[in-house]
């Protein structure tokens, strides 16, 4: 971290935050964490009381996570905002925890890690960090708009919309198809950034991750909605790695029995299945270079969802895929 750095977290905004004191040559990310920890409350509070909070190593752990997945095209201006985003998120939820326990924190960063691994730029990186903050905290869109930007605002505000549009469609035992694509349409007509939708798209794949917290009615309902609303959005924008996770998590909630009996029969077979995929490919390798055509060929396994959907499709069994 130079001394660029240092200076724009040292500027991330209000005279609170400007309590943070960083020094070149000196900081690390726990540093970070210790200046941050003990900042005033927020400006609505008490302003002469200080608030210790010993950073946990799980948080830690995430954020050098996270910096280490930043695209290697970034700039520094690019690695400042992320930075500054995170101080700022880590400040905002500091006294918040999900319902497993953990430290509220984690989530935003866990939602930019999924967005950092699409190579996404900066800005929505920044997104990511702060997509609770508007709604959670005391902090609001017109804060996030004054220090980090009218892009990075917009998509948070985007995201917070989307929520509510989400909160709306109350999918419980399943919807019908037509009710479903209307949905899916109204997420895609209502934003004018994609890059919401696939803030969005990231914060369900993690809630997913993490759903095992919640009771049974709530993982299944859940489930049935990203399987409904969520995957198929995926599909249409492209994001093929969120939407096989998405699928695999949900279908394992509604039917873990299934969901059990055909993973343990991929496991078995999954040797024989991948060298079977690296002989197609080089296969299919030669033929293209005995025409002159150039070309990367590239398998995958297929995911435990779409093999089930092609076993009722074809109304065969596992062997017979």
């Amino acid at each position: 971290i130079n001394s660029d750095t240092i200076n724009n977290v040292n500027a991330v905004a209000t005279p609170e935050l400007k309590t943070i004191k960083l020094h070149p040559g000196q900081i690390t990310h726990k540093q970070i964490f210790s200046a941050l920890h003990s900042l005033p409350p927020l400006p609505t509070a008490d302003a002469s009381a200080f608030i210790e909070i010993e950073p946990e190593a799980e948080e830690i752990e995430a954020l050098n996570g996270l910096f280490g997945r930043l695209p290697s095209y970034y700039s520094q201006a690019d690695y400042d905002l992320v930075l500054k985003a995170y101080v700022v998120a880590s400040y905002a939820h500091r006294l918040q925890r999900r319902q497993s326990g953990e430290a509220y924190v984690l989530h935003p960063i866990e939602v930019t890690w999924i967005l950092a691994d699409l190579r996404m730029d900066a800005d929505t990186l920044a997104a990511g960090l702060l997509h609770d903050v508007a709604e959670d905290t005391q902090f609001d869109i017109a804060y996030i708009e004054n220090h980090f930007g009218a892009a990075v605002s917009n998509m948070v505000d985007g995201v917070t919309k989307l929520k509510r549009i989400n909160q709306l469609s109350n999918v419980r035992q399943g919807i019908a198809d037509q009710k479903a694509e209307s949905l899916r349409k109204m997420f895609l007509a209502m934003v004018e950034d994609v890059r919401v939708v696939l803030i969005k798209l990231a914060d369900r794949l993690h809630n997913m991750r993490t759903l095992g917290s919640q009771p049974d009615h709530k993982r299944r309902r859940i489930a049935r909605e990203t399987l409904e609303i969520f995957a198929p959005l995926a599909n249409r924008l492209g994001i093929w790695q969120i939407k096989w996770e998405l699928e695999d998590i949900s279908f394992r909630y509604l039917d873990p029995s299934t969901y059990k009996q055909l993973a343990k029969a991929m496991a078995q077979k999954r040797t024989e299945r991948e060298k079977w995929v690296e002989e197609v490919k080089a296969e299919l390798e030669r033929e293209l270079s005995k025409q002159d055509i150039q070309a990367e060929v590239t398998g995958r396994p297929k995911h435990i969802y779409s093999i089930w959907r092609k076993m009722q499709r074809k109304g065969v069994n596992f062997e017979q895929i």
